[in-house]
């Protein structure tokens, strides 16, 4: 009786886990299907897929899930970490020069190309001018400010040329300025300035009285006042003035050459993209890791977790899941199930084993008592 119950017991079970899968067909007897056929898995694989493709979206895959997973602070610093590194190798450290780049991108030439667009927009530049100022005057452009300062500043050359004025008669060569013209002066008056300069001898009286009273005439505030109201008179005509018709003398075409040429000379252009971007831009990394590669990865990661749930809604990985367990053979899905749980289904089989035995010898005591 034991033997019997134990092989009752361990058959039964085995049969029990087999049965999950086996068959993996309906069997029939002509038109009447056979109980338990397929197995239960077969029979409940839709359903089966279905449910593991839910549990995976809402319990296993989750956009929660993958936002821990990929947008913490530990990703985000590898992935500093790793365009920096990218940026360095490919750019900053590479031997390329802007020459070798251009001409892999499949440009040639990019020098006269870039020094032409230079020329144009000096020549931008100057029409944007011409047409700013067109039928304006002085006064229309200059701003308020400037006009403050030109008139201080006028008042102040006005009193520098007195200045100076007085320090150039004061001195030997301002004295002997005087006696040629005034030596001049009696030369021209003919017979006249003869007898005068025959009358009066040497000039030299005459210079030491002179040369004080232009002294004295530049020192006075009344010379100041004159002179400085003739300046500030003319000042005001010219502000009135039109400035396109003061520049029509002005030679634009020999000015604008000058103007292209300089600005060539100072770009360099030829000379700029023969040099490596480390050359030319020294502290380029350390710039780019600390102003552009951390905005890049907040721009990146604040997108990545905008669209995430979006993405996952559109990829409708439920749905994928459901049709790759639809796709799996039963043979690999029943390989996969018993490969995780074989040692405890064997388990299975030898407890209904035992329990089987076990209820045998529980059996025999039972009919040898009743005997």
């Amino acid at each position: 009786m034991a033997i019997v119950g134990a092989l009752i017991g361990g058959v039964t079970n085995h049969l029990a886990i087999k049965m999950l899968f086996w068959p993996y067909e309906p069997k029939y007897i002509g038109k009447w299907r056979v109980p338990l056929t397929p197995g239960l898995i077969p029979k409940r694989r839709d359903e089966l897929s279905r449910q593991l493709g839910r549990t995976v979206v809402e319990h296993l895959l989750t956009p929660d899930t993958f936002k821990k997973r990929f947008f913490n602070q530990e990703m985000r610093s590898k992935s500093e970490k790793w365009i920096n590194r990218q940026l360095n190798k490919h750019l900053f450290d590479s031997p390329k020069t802007f020459n070798d780049w251009l001409q892999a991108a499949g440009q040639t030439e990019m020098d006269t190309k870039i020094e032409a667009k230079l020329d144009e927009l000096v020549e931008l530049q100057k029409e944007a001018l011409q047409q700013y100022i067109a039928g304006k005057t002085i006064r229309e452009l200059m701003p308020d400010k400037w006009k403050a300062e030109a008139e201080t500043k006028l008042f102040e050359g006005v009193q520098y040329a007195l200045d100076q004025g007085i320090d150039y008669f004061e001195s030997s060569h301002g004295r002997q300025t005087i006696k040629s013209l005034l030596d001049e002066f009696l030369e021209s008056r003919g017979r006249f300035g003869h007898m005068l300069h025959s009358l009066l001898g040497e000039s030299k009286p005459l210079v030491d009285r002179i040369q004080p009273e232009i002294i004295k005439f530049l020192n006075s505030p009344k010379t100041f006042e004159l002179v400085g109201t003739l300046a500030y008179s003319e000042w005001d005509k010219v502000q009135d003035r039109r400035v396109d018709e003061l520049l029509k003398e002005f030679d634009f075409d020999t000015a604008m050459s000058s103007v292209k040429q300089y600005v060539r000379e100072k770009a360099a252009i030829s000379t700029r993209l023969n040099t490596t971007l480390a050359e030319t831009w020294p502290g380029g990394l350390e710039w780019t890791s600390v102003n552009i590669t951390p905005l890049v990865i907040d721009f990146v990661f604040e997108q990545g977790e905008h669209k995430l749930e979006e993405t996952i809604l559109k990829i409708d990985m439920e749905g994928m899941v459901k049709e790759q367990v639809d796709s799996l053979p039963l043979s690999r899905l029943e390989e996969l199930v018993l490969g995780i749980s074989r040692r405890e289904f064997k388990m299975i089989t030898v407890l209904g084993a035992f329990l089987g035995g076990f209820i045998g010898v529980f059996q025999g005591i039972i009919v040898m008592i009743l005997n």
